[in-house]
């Protein structure tokens, strides 16, 4: 009987393996011959002009000439793209850590070393893409270098990791003679957590712009608000494009926020301060300053009442080169039942009558630290009362007093004529009743009164008073911050490992701040 249709012929071992082109053979061959030529340069070169002089056609020499170009740059990127590849497979049988614990040392590394470390080969790129290394992002500089773009890609590789996000530029570094200012304060970590002085930390004026713009912190508000809600800390520095709109929503965003720093946006204080009242009613730390300080910023009661209100837990609150009255400075304390760290900093409309009835409010007890460092009309007479009050006893868990100015004290009926040794003797009797008290009272001398104005017996005016008592031996103030800027602990990297095992920088990325592609 004879077959329905043609036999299947019989698979034969060749079939098993895929058909392969000739022509990669043939270009492994070229590839090799080239490689292998003593002195490339030179070949090539003779080579490409014997061809440019055998065409005829000028519109042939500029596509052999192209066409030269690019061969090259393909070679080049196939060259880098086998490095890098081979760098990876070498750093993942090298490195001596997993995955999880290569995150875990990636997550403690500040943001422009995990940068770093995402563009030296594959593998770390990988282990720095994971959210848990992007849990508190850093992208604060001395000098503008990150875009929106790199803002918006770090939060969103965060995710509901997000914990804390600082953004903005520093000024240049400050004179190391100035005073360091603390910033923040809580009862488990009272110091500076970003070790940097108060001065390096005030508004630029005349400076570099930043490139961030009032959408820096859209990715904030994306999906719901996921990375604003569990958002715990925002600093924010000079970004002079924010405005009041935009840092209010991303406020709105941040239900859960507990430690906000802003200095240096040209945002409305009442507006910004309304926005927390509404939004944050679990803050807990409230650094503010003015972004031109000796403006008419003035707060009203009513933001003053729905600060007290909306954000109960408040324990530390710096409000500098506001138009800040007595009154409402008293609203603000008598109000802030946890309130221990208290910072009016240039608070020009400050006379210091808000110290007087601090005595009788429970409150006010708990501070342990207060600011009222050039406050141009507080009055000696003000502050000689307070002492008083510090010498009978009131204030025990003070710790830190800050009355220095620069512009010396006003006097009692007129701030015109201003006071440079002050409270001498009441300043002395403090510092022997209460050691336990850090105490700044830097008052230099002949700041705005005409010497002729003063006479030799005056007693309220001297050559000027520096106290600084027990500023060496106060730990408050201590920098030992994890997070320094002016350090490099974090880069893990030192000559000490116990691993001696070569790593191969698979790519130079010294133009680079902020990499993220990798092949």
């Amino acid at each position: 009987m004879d077959p329905i249709g043609p036999k299947r012929r019989c698979p034969s071992a060749a079939d098993c393996y895929p058909r392969v082109s000739p022509q990669p053979r043939k270009m492994d061959r070229v590839l090799e011959a080239l490689l292998a030529l003593p002195d490339p340069s030179v070949a090539f070169e003779l080579s490409l002009e014997g061809l440019l002089e055998s065409s005829l056609l000028e519109a042939e020499k500029d596509r052999l000439v192209e066409s030269a170009i690019e061969a090259a740059s393909a070679i080049l990127e196939a060259a880098k793209r086998s490095a890098r590849r081979r760098a990876s497979k070498h750093n993942s049988s090298s490195w001596p850590l997993s995955s999880d614990l290569t995150i875990r040392v990636f997550s403690k590394l500040d943001t422009q070393s995990l940068c770093y470390a995402a563009a030296t080969c594959s593998m770390f790129n990988k282990c720095a893409t994971d959210p848990m290394c992007y849990v508190n992002i850093d992208l604060t500089a001395e000098m503008p270098k990150v875009n929106n773009t790199v803002v918006s890609t770090m939060i969103q590789r965060a995710g509901k990791n997000l914990q804390s996000l600082k953004l903005g530029i520093w000024p240049n570094a400050a004179s190391t003679t100035e005073l360091s200012r603390p910033m923040s304060y809580s009862t488990r970590n009272p110091m500076d957590t970003s070790g940097l002085s108060w001065t390096q930390k005030r508004p630029r004026q005349g400076k570099e712009t930043s490139l961030l713009t009032r959408s820096c912190l859209l990715a904030l508000s994306v999906d719901g608000g996921a990375a604003g809600n569990f958002l715990r800390s925002l600093h924010l520095y000079n970004i002079d494009k924010m405005d009041n709109f935009a840092l209010c929503k991303a406020l709105s965003s941040c239900p859960f926020l507990l430690d906000l720093e802003v200095v240096g946006l040209h945002v409305e204080p009442k507006r910004m301060l309304d926005a927390v009242s509404m939004n944050c009613h679990t803050i807990e730390r409230l650094f503010f300053e003015s972004s031109d300080t000796g403006r008419d910023y003035s707060l009203n009661t009513p933001t003053c009442t729905g600060l007290v209100h909306g954000c109960p837990n408040l324990m530390s609150l710096a409000l500098r080169g506001f138009k800040l009255h007595d009154h409402k400075v008293s609203i603000l304390i008598k109000g802030l039942r946890h309130l221990k760290f208290v910072d009016f900093s240039t608070c020009y409309s400050i006379t210091g009558t808000f110290l007087r009835n601090l005595g009788s409010d429970m409150n006010a007890h708990m501070l342990e630290v207060l600011i009222l460092c050039d406050c141009l009309h507080l009055k000696e007479v003000e502050v000689s009362h307070f002492l008083s009050a510090l010498l009978a006893g009131d204030f025990k868990l003070l710790r830190y007093l800050d009355i220095s100015n620069k512009d010396g004290l006003s006097a009692d009926n007129d701030w015109n004529y201003r006071c440079y040794n002050p409270c001498a003797l009441l300043i002395s009797d403090f510092m022997k009743q209460r050691p336990e008290v850090c105490l700044l009272a830097k008052f230099p001398g002949g700041s705005l009164v005409d010497a002729n104005l003063l006479s030799d017996g005056q007693t309220s005016c001297g050559m000027g008073l520096t106290v600084m008592h027990n500023v060496a031996f106060d730990p408050y103030w201590t920098n030992i911050s994890e997070n320094s800027y002016s350090s490099d602990q974090g880069s893990g990297n030192g000559g000490d490992s116990p691993y001696p095992i070569p790593f191969y920088d698979a790519d130079s990325f010294y133009e680079l701040e902020f990499p993220w592609e990798i092949d």
